[in-house]
């Protein structure tokens, strides 16, 4: 297929690449309008409006919720049920995603003043955390290590899953994986009404403290409305890929790398910046050779076309300058010394050195967290990780003489401001 091609040099270079990379997702009115009713039948109604959402969207009909709850047995049954190979891979990725975060786990800390005063942070998890899985036809069991892991390495006291089961059919990877993780309780439920129950609780769902999973635009849109009662993790948007070669690289291996994440999604992007013309026509060739042999190749041809590009840049440094404006999701640098780009990078959710680093690697089992920032996000926002599932408290011990001196500090500055109680609140301890 013909990919759209850019060149940095263009005098409508700057619009269409904004154009291109612009991605807003549409919140459904109608979607919203649903979901608001949904949430306020949970609200009110509890566990029977659970059980009756399930019904009607799952075709699962059930008396109780408890009926709904994945006994632990299940769950360590299909652990063992997995093919030998499918289970030592999901067993060395959950390994190497729980090494990599244990090493952010955060600490307390404080430091004592020349007068005694003490200040510091007292670093404590969150006691409770629900974990959306998405059911049905798809399994993500990658997406439950990804976020349970670092809830468990966090010290989250108990962890909830909920996975729709459409059919009564249980997915035996997910439930697998959810066992390998350490999650506490699995309820087969999801949707809208899933997320409403973990936000405000029920009778037979505990509430928690943050919600955090993919799903889809109900499921976002509940996040969004719950939002304030719970934290959420983040709302995102379609994968997204963006590629510096240097010209050097096997352009197979690029245009697999692209097909890999437009395979996800229609709005999935896929974009190449390279310096050398020869290289992004030798990846438009491979693109057009390996594309007739993949399976979801409809959805890859609509994902390129909508919003994929080959994108033709004066340099690596100027490369680099376009990925900082763009902020991708995933950012290779496919380039002889990556390590020589690293500097000039600012935005970026997860970042592959050299031709090696494959992103679909990072997706499964390298180790750092696959739930990243998209949609331009990463200008501000980072990979899921072991301190969204930790909170901090400042600690503040003042001494006699501490009191004195900041007290006379903190009164001049409120009287400033007008506040007069505080002023004489800290004046008070001055002695």
């Amino acid at each position: 297929m013909k990919l759209r091609r850019l060149s940095a040099s263009e005098p409508d270079f700057d619009q269409r690449l904004t154009a291109l990379t612009r991605y807003e997702a549409a919140q459904d009115g109608e979607v919203e309008t649903a979901v608001r009713a949904i949430v306020a039948a949970v609200r009110s109604q509890g566990d029977a409006a659970v059980l009756e959402y399930t019904r009607r969207f799952d075709r699962v009909a059930a008396r109780e919720l408890a009926q709904l709850e994945v006994p632990r047995h299940e769950r360590t049954a299909a652990l063992a049920s997995l093919p030998a190979a499918q289970g030592s891979a999901l067993r060395e990725a959950a390994a190497r995603v729980r090494r990599y975060h244990e090493h952010q786990l955060g600490a307390s800390w404080q430091y004592e003043e020349a007068d005694g005063t003490v200040l510091g942070q007292r670093v404590t998890p969150l006691e409770r955390v629900g974990l959306y899985v998405p059911g049905g036809k798809a399994a993500y069991p990658s997406s439950v290590l990804m976020n349970a892991i670092p809830a468990k390495v966090a010290g989250v006291g108990e962890l909830v899953m909920v996975s729709p089961a459409p059919g009564g059919e249980r997915n035996a990877l997910v439930l697998a994986a959810a066992e390998l993780a350490g999650v506490d309780r699995v309820i087969s439920i999801g949707g809208a009404q899933a997320v409403a129950a973990l936000a405000y609780g029920t009778q037979g769902v505990p509430r928690v403290d943050k919600i955090v999973g993919p799903g889809n635009a109900y499921v976002a849109a509940a996040k969004r409305q719950v939002f304030g009662q719970v934290g959420i993790d983040l709302i995102a948007g379609p994968s997204e890929i963006l590629i510096i070669c240097d010209g050097g690289t096997d352009p197979q291996w690029i245009a697999m790398d692209l097909f890999a994440q437009a395979e996800h999604d229609e709005a999935a992007q896929a974009i190449v910046l390279s310096p050398e013309v020869a290289f992004l026509d030798a990846v438009e060739a491979a693109i057009t050779r390996l594309l007739p042999q993949l399976a979801r190749r409809p959805i890859i041809e609509a994902s390129l076309a909508a919003r994929g590009a080959l994108i033709h840049t004066a340099d690596l440094g100027e490369a680099c300058e376009l990925a900082n404006r763009i902020a991708p999701e995933h950012l290779e640098l496919s380039v002889a010394d990556p390590q020589a780009l690293l500097p000039a990078l600012k935005h970026a959710g997860a970042i592959f050195l050299g031709r090696w680093s494959s992103e679909a690697v990072g997706d499964y089992c390298a180790g750092p967290n696959h739930v990243l920032p998209t949609a331009g996000t990463a200008r501000f926002s980072s990979p899921l990780g072991v301190y969204d599932f930790q909170k901090r408290s400042s600690l503040i011990s003042l001494s006699r003489p501490g009191a004195a001196r900041l007290g006379a500090l903190a009164a001049t500055l409120a009287e400033g401001e007008g506040l007069s109680a505080h002023a004489r609140s800290a004046r008070m301890r001055i002695g």
